[in-house]
């Protein structure tokens, strides 16, 4: 199966940023649909953007809408998640996720492959 790495988590105070990436191991990476995820404890997994194959279709979550930007390096085999502006309410295991079929989608059970996570924190 495809494996995902994801990196640059971290702790920052509210109103700051953050840039995390995702790192696929496989060269077919182009070809997938590729989304964010998180889950804070106590709560359940939440789409937060996905982006097309090509890159030319992104969707995010309202809360995240003007804040984050997804984006893919393909040459790369590489997401990333550009965070600014970050809340308190962002705190939250971050998750990379990777759909074989290519149609942007936003739920979590729609997806085939998911990284370990990288732990973001925003505190006030």
């Amino acid at each position: 199966q495809v494996q995902l790495v994801e990196s640059g988590g971290g702790l920052v105070q509210a109103g700051g940023s953050l840039r995390l990436s995702c790192a696929a191991s496989e060269r077919t990476f182009s070809s997938y649909t590729m989304g964010w995820f998180r889950q804070a404890p106590g709560n359940e997994r939440e789409f937060v953007a996905a982006i097309s194959w090509s890159g030319d279709s992104t969707n995010y979550a309202n809360s995240v809408k003007g804040r984050f930007t997804i984006s893919r390096e393909n040459a790369k085999n590489t997401v990333h998640l550009q965070m600014n502006s970050l809340k308190p309410e962002d705190t939250a295991v971050y998750y990379c996720a990777a759909r074989i079929r290519g149609f942007v989608v936003t739920r979590p059970v729609e997806y085939d492959y998911w990284g370990q996570g990288t732990q973001v924190t925003v505190s006030s």
